[in-house]
């Protein structure tokens, strides 16, 4: 299992609707945290497995005192809040002022993020949702403890120059210089944010470019520019999620991820324990089947009841989860 950090250049691209979508259709248990230094957004958007809304000194804010002592990845669950429907979330900060509470703490988020993959008890991957990354965010404290960074963009000119630039930079830096990443490194990947008519097309012209620019990255799938679909995610609007542009390019991109990455981090989770004994590696679930369902995957709306048919009192659902949307 592993710790996949998605993030952007500038602006406003769709990270935190990326990271939502990933992680409800991860056929893995999957633990979704709010590490934008910013601040988070589902504590507005999304209501809790209970009907009402989020706790927001439960997460990011309240896991800072914990680890100023030192932080065992089980111990991340005590921070932990299930959305309606079953999606386990660190809820974010308030605002960037209470980041100066997490400062020097991110290399110790980053390790037991990363190795909440080895817990005996409770094991799962963690989609960090890290924001914007221009300047000296301290959340790329997190990226080396990463398996995969995922750079999301949009597909105008400018954007695609910038996350050609910031991918290059990254994986340099990531890997001592060399752009190839090493044993132990995180690979930089892109995800685009594109019409699904063009998709395709567009997908190969940037990677063409990543290679030529010999940036060390490479384009790991496209979502769909699905307004509507972003909609019914963060719960403010109703119809078949499931059936959503949105959803269904999300179900593509975590089937060609694990296709391409999930024995890998399997062999590398299984490495780290060389005295547990033995235990079947879940494996990833046929395209289709782990989409959420119309009545199991259906956002509440903060302080609302949740809807008929989604997890209460934090029980996950075996074939989806509700989950709230953000920039």
């Amino acid at each position: 299992m592993a710790l996949i950090a998605l993030a952007a250049d500038k602006g406003s691209p769709g990270v935190s609707t990326a990271a939502v979508a990933l992680a409800a259709v991860w056929p893995r248990r999957v633990l979704l945290a709010e590490t934008d230094p910013a601040g988070g957004d589902l504590v507005y958007r999304s209501a809790a497995a209970h009907g009402g809304p989020l706790n927001p000194n439960t997460g990011m804010l309240s896991i800072a005192a914990t680890a100023r002592r030192g932080l065992v990845p089980d111990q991340l669950w005590d921070h932990v809040q299930p959305l309606s429907g079953g999606l386990e979330v660190l809820v974010g900060l308030g605002n960037s002022e209470q980041a100066a509470g997490l400062a020097g703490l991110w290399p110790t988020l980053g390790h037991a993020f990363a190795s909440l993959a080895d817990s005996p008890h409770a094991a799962a991957d963690v989609i960090a949702d890290c924001g914007r990354i221009s300047g000296d965010t301290p959340a790329a404290e997190l990226f080396p403890h990463a398996s995969l960074v995922l750079l999301v963009s949009r597909t105008e000119p400018e954007a695609l120059a910038r996350v050609r630039d910031r991918a290059a930079a990254l994986a340099g830096k990531l890997n001592g210089g060399s752009r190839v990443a090493g044993p132990g490194s995180p690979m930089v990947g892109v995800v685009l944010i594109a019409d699904t008519g063009s998709a395709a097309k567009l997908a190969s012209q940037v990677n063409d470019m990543l290679v030529h620019a010999q940036t060390g990255a490479r384009v790991v799938g496209t979502l769909a520019d699905d307004p509507a679909g972003a909609e019914q995610l963060a719960g403010r609007r109703r119809g078949r999620l499931d059936k959503s542009l949105l959803i269904r390019t999300a179900r593509k991109v975590t089937a060609d991820l694990y296709q391409q990455y999930g024995a890998a981090w399997s062999a590398s989770a299984h490495a780290a324990q060389p005295h547990q004994p033995h235990q079947p590696q879940p494996q990833p679930q046929q395209q289709g089947q782990y989409a959420p369902s119309a009545q199991q995957y259906q956002p509440g709306q903060p302080g609302q009841p949740a809807p008929q048919g989604s997890a209460q009192g934090g029980g996950r659902p075996s074939d989806g989860r509700a989950a709230g949307a953000g920039r």
